[in-house]
């Protein structure tokens, strides 16, 4: 039996406490935050983070992210502080950014994959704060099926997880719309794991030059030490064609792809942020801030429509760009066309 807790209207501290106490005794709570829903479970709780594993079918070396709601909290979780992770974090956090660093003793193994970092960040959003501070630290996941496309609405983790976890937090639509911001400050230069919901330019302004890894756009790696990293994800059921290039190129492309599948009697559908004929159509919006909050949903919804194909514009590698583009091409299996 899983509860659904309706928090639309903000943090209830009855049913936070409900919440807390429910992670406290090791059970899987889904709430949200800035970016995406997280299905949340005591960090330090092996058992209960083993239990987020098998709900997901989630690969055991795929770390996970730990919540915190205050600064203290890293030295509990943490071996070493560098300076780069205390400037960051006064500059972002509570926000979309997470810092791997060499994770102290206390944080059980299966909570990092079996690496010697911890992925850690501070969520900017209410419902996911007072529910850490009415527990422990959070382990927390995206709230979806692993290999599916990341949860935005209460009603995704539902369809993928009612019946599986004790509750779900409804807080209704996220912000941001993709995941944090993953960059490693464990080794000697700072590494942007995985791009999300804070721009890469701006954690630059405050700490200077940072590489990016080659797995952030595509090329494969045997070491997961973010999530995203080593498996497919965010994937629909429906096949996902990425095209990118010029604009009006991109445009000629996508409706010739559509026409071309079509005639093959497949049910196409296009997310884009100008609008096209096809079967199904999904209006992505015009800054990539819109984007970036749509993209998943999109991707649910026209496979809801029963799409067999989903044709998706890319967009600029700026900003959220890059995210909204390293989520696009996992997507689609690298399926990406260039106009």
């Amino acid at each position: 039996m899983t509860i659904v807790i309706n928090m639309r209207d903000g943090v209830d501290g009855r049913k936070i406490g409900v919440a807390g106490r429910l992670i406290l005794g090791g059970g899987l709570v889904a709430f949200p935050t800035e970016t995406v829903y997280g299905l949340g479970a005591d960090a330090l709780n092996e058992e209960a983070v083993r239990r987020i594993f098998r709900a997901k079918g989630r690969p055991a070396d795929n770390p996970l992210i730990v919540h915190i709601a205050d600064f203290s909290d890293l030295k509990l979780l943490a071996r070493e502080i560098p300076e780069e992770a205390r400037l960051l974090a006064r500059k972002f956090w509570p926000g979309p950014l997470t810092l791997v660093l060499p994770k102290s003793e206390k944080v059980p193994s299966v909570t990092t994959g079996g690496l010697d970092t911890v992925a850690v960040r501070m969520p900017a959003h209410e419902i996911a704060l007072a529910l850490i501070r009415a527990s422990r630290p959070v382990a927390a996941p995206s709230a979806n099926i692993s290999g599916r496309p990341s949860p935005t609405l209460a009603k995704h983790v539902v369809d993928d997880f009612y019946g599986k976890i004790e509750a779900i937090i409804d807080g209704g639509e996220t912000r941001v719309g993709v995941e944090s911001t993953v960059l490693d400050l464990s080794s000697e230069r700072p590494t942007l794991l995985r791009p999300g919901g804070l721009p890469l330019e701006e954690i630059e302004r405050v700490i200077g030059p940072v590489e990016i890894h080659p797995a952030v756009r595509g090329k494969a790696t045997d070491l997961a030490r973010a999530p995203g990293m080593k498996y497919r994800h965010y994937s629909p059921n429906a096949r996902v064609i990425v095209v990118e290039g010029p604009r009006e190129r991109v445009r000629k492309k996508i409706r010739e792809l559509v026409d071309e599948y079509r005639k093959g009697n497949h049910r196409v559908g296009v997310m884009a942020t100008e609008e096209f004929e096809a079967d199904e159509f999904f209006y992505l919006g015009q800054t990539v801030e819109e984007v970036a909050r749509n993209l998943f949903k999109a991707l649910r919804e026209l496979d809801e429509r029963g799409v067999d194909v989903i044709i998706a514009e890319g967009v600029e590698e700026k900003g959220l760009g890059l995210a909204v583009m390293n989520r696009l091409r996992k997507a689609s299996g690298y399926h990406v066309i260039r106009a």
